[in-house]
């Protein structure tokens, strides 16, 4: 269904969509700029080594990326969408990708989780199972909220305009998509803080020169963890903000600023912390590479100090 109006009634809130629009530009320079930051890093950490599970999973959150990049650029430059853009398949599209990419976060931090908790099967499966089910509520919630949904193209003042109404209580319904994934979020970071006391109070016992190798394998798990769970708040509390009926419905400059602010901290998690969680475990073991050879060649040219080696007048 289509709507065309001319009436300048609607032009405080195109303005205030055209706001908004820009709040996601700023949400795509940010984006663009991290993989200025670590395109070196990546062709060297990602493409010039051997393929694995987390490889595809970055390059999958990495081709994400460009789709948020672009899809933020044409919200500036046609409001929120051309007509094209108002079907059920591209709605359904960038909703089922956030989906999606909060999956692969999940398994990149099951791998994490699974190697500080040194390969323990029964961690393994226990977190599988709690991934699933919360992963597979999450998608049969989302589903059910964009089934029920009804979009509209509007033409107001030659400016086009996506709007989707939603017949069941959305709000409620992606609360419940946002506590389970608060849970997750909290149970991971809960059981990566927990390993890493435990291991650094054996540490402490055994002395400071035992492990010394894993224990700063752990600082840097930790570290980055540490870093992905404080953009996840971030969003959180920002999120838990928006889902005020008086903020999610009100048409004004703070409330069209809140959602650009967890636009923006949305785009952070999910494409700039969520990659580095793979760069800094392949940049960690690149340096332990590389210190391991230099280390093998150092012994061996002491070794050679020790050998007599016979020289002639040719030399």
């Amino acid at each position: 269904m289509t709507y065309v109006s001319n009436d300048p009634i609607w032009w405080p809130r195109m303005n205030l969509v055209m706001f908004f629009s820009y709040w996601g530009v700023a949400a795509g320079v940010v984006m663009v700029y991290d993989w200025v930051l670590t395109f070196g890093q990546e062709i060297e950490l990602i493409w010039r080594q051997r393929w694995s599970l987390m490889t595809v999973l970055y390059l999958i959150v990495r081709t994400l990326y460009w789709n948020a990049v672009f899809r933020s650029q044409c919200s500036a430059t046609y409001g929120i969408g051309i007509a094209d853009r108002c079907s059920k398949m591209t709605f359904y599209g960038g909703n089922g990708i956030a989906v999606a990419l909060a999956a692969m976060l999940g398994v990149i931090m099951i791998s994490r989780l699974h190697a500080m908790y040194q390969g323990s099967r029964t961690m393994l499966v226990f977190l599988v199972i709690i991934f699933l089910a919360i992963n597979i509520a999450c998608g049969v919630i989302t589903i059910i909220v964009l089934v029920d949904s009804v979009g509209e193209e509007l033409i107001l003042s030659g400016t086009y305009m996506c709007n989707y109404e939603f017949k069941l209580n959305s709000e409620f319904l992606f609360s419940m998509v946002w506590m389970l994934n608060t849970v997750w979020e909290v149970l991971a970071f809960c059981l990566a803080v927990w390993i890493a006391v435990k291991h650094w109070c054996g540490r402490r016992r055994l002395g400071p020169s035992t492990g010394s190798t894993i224990g700063d394998c752990f600082r840097m798990l930790i570290q980055s963890h540490v870093l992905y769970f404080a953009s996840f708040l971030g969003v959180s509390c920002l999120q838990l903000a928006y889902y005020s009926p008086d903020i999610s419905r009100a048409d004004s400059i703070g409330a069209m600023t809140l959602s650009g602010a967890l636009q923006i901290l949305s785009a952070v998690q999910m494409f700039v912390v969520g990659p580095r969680l793979i760069l800094s475990v392949r940049e960690y073991n690149a340096k332990l590479v590389a210190y391991t050879n230099a280390e093998a060649t150092m012994d061996s040219i002491v070794f050679k100090e020790h050998v007599h080696v016979s020289t002639s007048s040719t030399v």
